[in-house]
């Protein structure tokens, strides 16, 4: 079993790796932002270092699965991220949020259980898909504006 120092550090990583997302969904002034993504990151590194805890002391009594605790985990996020979507007469808000809330969980898991280069690659991944597809979507759709005004003038 990792020491408590390890322990320490895998919860103060997740911290920065889910809160640098909330962050994301905080600026663009979702209702889920930083201390959210925050403390469902931090719960589910929390269960998974319990599960691996829980594992170690009783493997040798019992038969158990590291992961079934965990599994949990992604099933009651689903009601959270459930909670963050909105629907509107005219569109869905919150989806984005929903499912941004979903990846913290498994990087709150990932780093539970120590798997940190991938979590720190996956944050990345995420914020990469925030950002850079926000950007994108911005442009395509002031493009389009553009072009559906330019194009009603001709008319």
């Amino acid at each position: 079993m990792s020491s408590d120092f390890q322990m320490i550090m895998r919860l103060l990583l997740t911290l920065v790796l889910s809160g640098l997302i909330g962050l994301e969904r905080q600026v663009h002034r979702r209702d889920a932002g930083l201390r959210t993504h925050i403390l469902v990151a931090l719960g589910s590194c929390l269960i998974m270092l319990t599960s691996l805890y829980v594992f170690d002391i009783y493997k040798d009594r019992v038969a158990l699965d590291p992961a079934r605790i965990a599994a949990g985990v992604i099933t009651g996020i689903g009601f959270l991220g459930a909670g963050t979507i909105i629907r509107e007469p005219e569109r869905v808000r919150g989806l984005t949020t929903a499912a941004s809330l979903w990846v913290v969980a498994g990087i709150g898991l990932a780093v539970g259980c120590g798997f940190i280069r991938v979590a720190v690659y996956t944050t990345v991944l995420v914020l990469l898909v925030l950002y850079l597809l926000r950007f994108i979507e911005d442009r395509l759709i002031d493009n389009l504006k553009l072009e559906n005004k330019e194009g009603t003038h001709g008319v």
